[in-house]
């Protein structure tokens, strides 16, 4: 029975599908603390003692916590997502206390290990606010879930440079600060929406569903256009402390207008919930989820397979796979390979963007304003390969792995630009970078939610990032890390030394020529290798709407009719 009154819209508002889009917004929004870490490496760098070689240490275990997130999603299902939230705060707090406790002085210097561990726990806690946010998020929005996935992993492409304002206005240009902000903040934000985010069962439609995305659309474009403007004020303009507080206000204001839209959509439908028949719940929380029951399955319970049953008689492409049936996938296989070569080099260099900019003589200010734009323009390809994708796919039929081909041949340009540089060339190979790294994440997370459906989505999605780590492993560490210490070690004269100091610093164009001109060949090869995945499901994307959501849109129907059953009913007894 519906509940009336102010009490009953609260309860109703705190809980509903649109509220926890807005909390997921503010949770993505930082979640992408480890798109920092360029800012503070240097820190680092310098109070520990570190080489670049113990630095990219660092960084790929940064990389290896940030996306292996199989623990969080095989936690989420069977652990409720209040729980997945709450161990992903105190994972990111812990983690990065830790490192600012070491940093600062405050602890024994710790080993390298220790920190690689400290980092690793405060990454890997963006997988269970990932898990936690933006799985339910997809299921709440199944038709919806390419511009779903682009808004939130938009927000998270955002969250470096919205982060930085906040700090600066909080602790001022001081970036040891920044690692002790990024530990609580992201934190607090988890906890305070704990209990909003859950899976909704939607039973009453809204036709307008696609015009409040682009209203999300058109807010989240607004942040980013003043993050930027104020990133390159910044650049040129010494700020007051009233000035970055005025900044950061302003930014918070604006991330917190799809507050507005959300409240306005949950009046609609508690409005629609009053005008039901009082014995018609519209919208509860589901103890089970919805994605686990087949809709084939017309109320009849099917007999439960073994979970290693089956295995290689896999069922059409866009119907529920088991876990097992996807990961031993030659599609599964392609989007690994990509996502090696593709986001890994992505990773690599904006993870060193830092000391590329020190090598290149660029000024420690202007250094960070590329990571500003990274930031930025990691949510330009995030919101572009959500929303035109989606485009491209319904009304032209254009398969979303052919996009992801095409991301992979622009960012090899991206990487010769740093291989061999010119007058601004980081400027352009940043916003390269940015732009292409922000664009694959959704194309592959809306792939894996397409070809293998929604049954498994927490855990495959996550074992689908696991080869982003591994990329980070043999791109950063094992090739650019020992190609830079290398190269440092021939302009000091160094070479053959057996006692050779750590910290060493390599100028000039030659310091980062070689790995990038290495993965410059290996996206481009991954692009190729993607077209594979591009004729394998050129059928399936040809026939998408009937081969992936006619589940979907006839329990849809059935719902609707049931509806409206209802509804003649109450008019008729009336």
């Amino acid at each position: 029975m519906v509940e009336s009154g102010s009490s009953g819209f609260a309860h109703h508002l705190i809980t509903g599908k649109w509220t926890s889009v807005f909390a997921s917004f503010l949770i993505m929004a930082g979640a992408g603390a480890t798109y920092l870490f360029a800012v503070y490496s240097g820190d680092i760098k310098k109070t520990l003692g570190y080489n670049q070689s113990m630095l990219n240490s660092m960084s790929t275990s940064k990389d290896i916590g940030a996306n292996v997130g199989i623990l969080s999603g095989l936690l989420a299902e069977v652990a409720p997502t209040w729980f997945v939230l709450v161990i992903g705060s105190l994972t990111n707090f812990i983690g990065y206390l830790m490192i600012w406790l070491a940093v600062t002085g405050r602890i024994a210097k710790p080993e390298l290990w220790h920190m690689c561990v400290y980092i690793f726990i405060a990454a890997n806690s963006q997988n269970f606010a990932n898990t936690g946010s933006l799985v339910t998020c997809v299921k709440n929005f199944p038709e919806s879930r390419s511009i779903m996935l682009g808004l939130l992993k938009g927000y998270v492409g955002l969250s470096g440079s919205l982060l930085t304002q906040i700090c600066l206005a909080i602790y001022g240009d001081d970036t040891t600060s920044l690692i002790l902000f990024i530990a609580w903040m992201p934190a607090l934000i988890s906890l305070v929406f704990v209990y909003t985010i859950q899976v909704k069962e939607v039973k009453v439609k809204q036709d307008n569903e696609l015009k409040v995305f682009y209203q999300f659309l058109y807010l989240s474009i607004a942040l980013a256009v003043f993050l930027m403007a104020m990133t390159l004020t910044q650049q040129h303009k010494k700020f007051k402390p009233k000035e970055y507080m005025a900044s950061a206000i302003v930014s918070c204001i604006i991330m917190c207008l799809p507050a507005v839209v959300a409240i306005r959509q949950e009046l609609l439908l508690w409005r629609k919930m009053k005008e039901l028949t009082t014995e018609k719940i519209v919208e509860k929380p589901l103890a089970i989820d919805p994605f686990k029951q087949s809709p084939s399955n017309n109320g009849e319970q099917q007999p439960k397979k073994s979970f290693f049953a089956d295995i290689f008689n896999k069922p059409k492409r866009g119907e529920d796979y088991s876990i097992l049936q996807a990961i031993l996938s030659i599609d599964m296989l392609i989007i690994f390979i990509s996502t090696i070569v593709g986001i890994g080099s992505c990773l690599t260099a904006i993870d060193n963007l830092g000391q590329i900019g020190e090598s290149l003589q660029y000024e420690t200010k202007t250094t960070k304003t590329f990571v500003s734009l990274v930031s930025i323009w990691n949510y330009c390809g995030r919101v572009f390969s959500g929303f035109i994708s989606e485009i491209l796919l319904t009304k032209y039929k254009i398969p979303r792995p052919l996009l992801l081909s095409a991301v992979l041949l622009l960012s090899s340009i991206g990487y010769l630009m740093i291989a061999f540089p010119f007058n601004g060339s980081l400027y352009v190979a940043s916003l390269i970078i940015g732009f292409t790294f922000g664009a694959q994440l959704p194309l592959i997370f809306a792939i894996i939610s397409e070809i293998f459906g929604l049954k498994h989505y927490s855990t495959l999605f996550n074992c689908g990032q696991v080869a982003i780590p591994i990329g980070s492993f043999l791109l950063n560490k094992e090739l650019t890390g020992k190609s830079y210490d290398r190269e440092a070690l021939k302009m000091h004269g160094l070479e053959g030394l057996e006692h050779r100091p750590k910290l060493l610093v390599c100028k000039g164009k030659q310091c980062f020529a070689l790995p990038f001109k290495v993965m410059a060949l290996a996206t481009f090869l991954g692009a190729v290798i993607s077209l594979i995945l591009v004729v394998r499901t050129w059928e399936f994307y040809k026939n998408f709407k009937g081969e992936t959501y006619i589940k979907f849109d006839e329990e849809e129907k059935k719902k609707k009719k049931g509806s409206d059953t209802a509804s003649s009913s109450a008019r008729g007894a009336k």
